[in-house]
């Protein structure tokens, strides 16, 4: 009886110390967010301890149109699909029209397309792909709302798909341990042209994406920090006030990895 009582004691010192640390980890994340005067959201989750940590839970779960991070997904569905062969052909042609950014205004593989998040290379990738196949391949992801539509060139910019927070560190999750309905080698070569820069203490992975959700500027950053033992899993989504704010996407998603992963 009293071992029972003895094990009983340690299950509830460790339940209120693991809660204790989840509560401490989201005032840091909360303290990054109101220090920088930043409305939004972030989801981190620590694959080897399967454990999250989620600022503003009510947000998190809220969906929006996911803009361009459904590039990392379209690339997957690209190459899946045998519209594009490998994440260096050259599959996109500019044909001189007028484009929003000078970057875009040029033939592309998928390992450029996506650095500068060329949105007309990847509305001919939706195209050729097809609305009824794109369908399937969205169902197959279970991708959010799993609602794309009948324009196939804009509905992941402009709707009707969406997608939470939590939604895209769940997705973002499978791709990482190479469990999404795609083979390892495609999943490995979309994960390699999302690779953005490597630090002190990690490597960074992600993908960045702007929309217009119901009047309001929406700026997301999804993706992940690599050490050498472990992953970690992100999604931010912010209220985007203006261009100073497309930078902060990244900076204040660095912050929050900085802090989380050091405690």
């Amino acid at each position: 009886m009293k071992k029972l009582f003895l094990f009983l004691f340690i299950i509830v010192i460790i339940s209120c110390n693991k809660k204790e640390d989840t509560l401490e980890k989201e005032k840091i994340i909360e303290n990054i967010f109101n220090t920088n005067n930043i409305n939004g959201t972030f989801v981190f989750y620590d694959l080897n301890h399967n454990k999250y940590t989620i600022y503003n839970k009510e947000r998190a779960e809220k969906r929006y149109y996911p803009a361009s991070t459904f590039k990392i997904f379209n690339s997957l569905i690209a190459l899946d699909s045998k519209v594009v062969n490998d994440v260096d052909e050259i599959f996109y042609t500019y044909n001189g029209e007028k484009v929003f950014l000078e970057s875009w205004a040029t033939n592309s593989n998928l390992r450029y397309a996506i650095k500068v998040s060329q949105v007309p290379a990847y509305k001919y990738i939706a195209k050729k792909v097809g609305l009824e196949n794109m369908k399937k391949y969205i169902e197959k992801l279970e991708f959010g709302n799993k609602n794309i539509g009948e324009k196939i060139d804009t509905f992941w910019l402009e709707g009707p798909l969406e997608i939470s927070a939590i939604e895209q560190v769940e997705l973002l999750t499978k791709l990482v341990k190479k469990e999404l309905p795609f083979s390892n080698d495609i999943q490995e070569s979309v994960i390699d042209i999302i690779k953005l820069e490597d630090t002190d203490k990690y490597t960074l992975y992600g993908k960045t994406g702007l929309t217009d959700y119901n009047n309001e500027s929406i700026g997301w950053f999804i993706g992940f920090a690599s050490t050498k033992n472990n992953k970690y899993i992100f999604a931010l989504n912010i209220d985007n006030i203006d261009s100073s704010y497309l930078e902060k996407r990244i900076n204040i998603s660095k912050l929050c990895l900085d802090a989380l992963i050091n405690n």
